[in-house]
């Protein structure tokens, strides 16, 4: 790969007329950087078709492309993007369908709005990979059709299916009023009863690890009442008797279900699996009383998922704050916490929950400020990328917390040019405060070549417009090629070397 080319591919300062000239000499990764261009003209497009076509499927998402340019015979993985967009023509569908690779046939099995006659041909390929790909992106009439198909895997497609109408879904948990099921992959393939071995060493073998049959096809039956379980169209009355279930990968699916009865959160409330009882902790389906009972629960993660939950009492929220290790992220809770919460969180005496509120960027000027001045470096830390923030309180923030607020202050959107430098000349050095001067909107030249210095952070700095011409000519040269493919995509390379660098046709 020419690091060079690709990065002048995607400079978004390169002219016209070398977009013009990397279009006829492009390779493979040439094209894919040109391809994503924001100005790329639909006469280039069909250029660099002309040149390399496996371009033609990035552009015609791209919608850089037209059913006119395309010829579904020679350019068939675009035709296939085309029908996906919806926007490709209805013979080009038929002529897919007869596609003797499995690949095409499959991928288009999986667009939208396919003519009647082509869904039948797909609903009845040789191939079952195609037949359930299609039951997985299938209408409701094609879905039900396909539940009752003599395949398993077909039928575990169709229970992932969201537009699967709810009465087949319901079917599908225990397979009444469906015909028997005659095949399955692991049949397919192997002699039965058989188990594969989660170690197979068998590099033509793409069975699931663990997947086995005995003849009732039970590995495929269980995937597709899991799939049931993880359906939203599916009705609740259809899968509340799974929360007794003997298998923990379908009790733990019904946790995570927000439609579920109160006795049912009750009994996956005292679950032996702890990964059931997290997934049911931030299920919003639960009431306050369950939540309390869970507040109290021995499993770390469950304590933690809790605090997740939207519906959780404050009061409940803080005290997990101090042992549940939650960390510094915004919880749904404190982001819809009332003005008169938000005053209420502000003067909590524990930290943790401090840090907690300094996750909104929405804050009162005046909180805001005054968990700037916090003493706990954690809560400084949170609410350091803040907007608004002047000057002065970020130096003043780092003035007392130093490495330990460096990098959030360094990422503020309001961090000023002059306070990038001193962060980049911070001693002893912090990698990441380097990495975040290096991406700032508004670092400094100065800022910048502290910032090369830092192997992390070099190839970031090497595609900041701000730095010196001279100085991205020379990174070009690089031994690290992240450095050479970001210093050619810096727009502000100089137009004379970017003609340089580029063969002339």
């Amino acid at each position: 790969m020419n690091d060079v080319l690709c990065g002048l591919a995607a400079n978004t300062a390169l002219p016209s007329e070398l977009v013009d000239r990397l279009i006829a000499i492009a390779d493979a990764d040439i094209a894919a950087d040109l391809a994503g261009r924001a100005d790329l003209s639909h006469a280039q497009a069909i250029a660099l078709v002309s040149r390399v076509e496996e371009s033609a499927e990035q552009l015609a998402y791209e919608g850089r492309l037209t059913a006119a340019d395309i010829d579904p015979a020679a350019q068939p993985h675009a035709a296939l993007a085309l029908l996906h967009e919806g926007v490709g023509r209805p013979e080009w569908a038929r002529l897919l369908a007869a596609d003797p690779l499995v690949e095409h046939r499959e991928r288009l099995a999986a667009c939208p709005g396919l003519p009647p006659d082509v869904v039948d041909l797909l609903a009845a390929d040789s191939d079952i990979r195609v037949v359930a790909e299609l039951a997985l992106c299938a209408t409701p009439e094609v879905a039900a059709r396909l539940a009752g198909h003599t395949h398993a895997e077909v039928r575990r497609a169709v229970a992932a299916n969201e537009a699967t109408p709810s009465a087949v879904l319901a079917a599908l948990t225990t397979g009444e009023g469906l015909p028997p099921v005659q095949r399955c992959l692991v049949c397919d393939r192997e002699e039965t009863p058989f188990t594969h071995d989660p170690q197979c060493a068998r590099l033509d073998c793409d069975l699931l690890p663990g997947a086995s049959c005995d003849g009732s096809h039970e590995s495929t039956v269980h995937d597709t009442q899991h799939a049931v379980l993880q359906n939203p169209a599916t009705p609740t009355e259809a899968v509340i008797g799974f929360a007794d279930h003997p298998s923990t990968l379908l009790r733990w699916a019904l946790a995570a279900r927000p439609d579920l009865p109160s006795e049912v959160c009750g009994r996956l409330a005292v679950d032996g699996t702890p990964g059931v009882r997290a997934d049911l902790a931030e299920n919003p389906a639960i009431d306050e009383a369950l939540i309390r009972v869970l507040a109290g629960d021995p499993g770390h993660d469950v304590r933690r998922r809790l605090a997740h939950n939207p519906h959780v009492p404050l009061d409940v929220l803080t005290d997990l704050a101090g042992d549940a290790r939650i960390g510094a992220t915004l919880l749904p809770r404190i982001a819809t916490a009332s003005p008169m919460e938000v005053e209420e969180l502000a003067q909590s005496p524990n930290p943790a929950v401090r840090m907690l509120l300094a996750q909104r960027r929405d804050l009162p000027a005046g909180i805001r400020d005054a968990l700037a001045a916090d003493p706990d470096a954690k809560v400084v830390k949170s609410v350091a990328g803040h907007p608004g923030l002047s000057e002065a309180r970020l130096r003043t923030m780092v003035d007392r917390h130093e490495a330990r607020v460096l990098a959030k202050v360094a990422a503020n959107p309001d961090a000023t040019p002059a306070l990038l430098e001193d962060l980049a000349r911070h001693q002893p050095p912090a990698q990441k405060a380097l990495r975040e001067v290096a991406r700032h909107r508004d670092a400094t030249a100065p800022a910048l070549l502290v910032c090369l210095a830092d192997k992390r952070a070099r190839p970031i700095a090497a595609g900041h417009p701000a730095l010196p011409p001279p100085v991205i000519v020379e990174l070009l040269t690089d031994t690290d090629w992240r450095v050479v493919k970001a210093a050619a995509a810096n727009p502000s390379l100089p137009p004379a070397v970017m003609s340089d660098l580029v063969p002339q046709l």
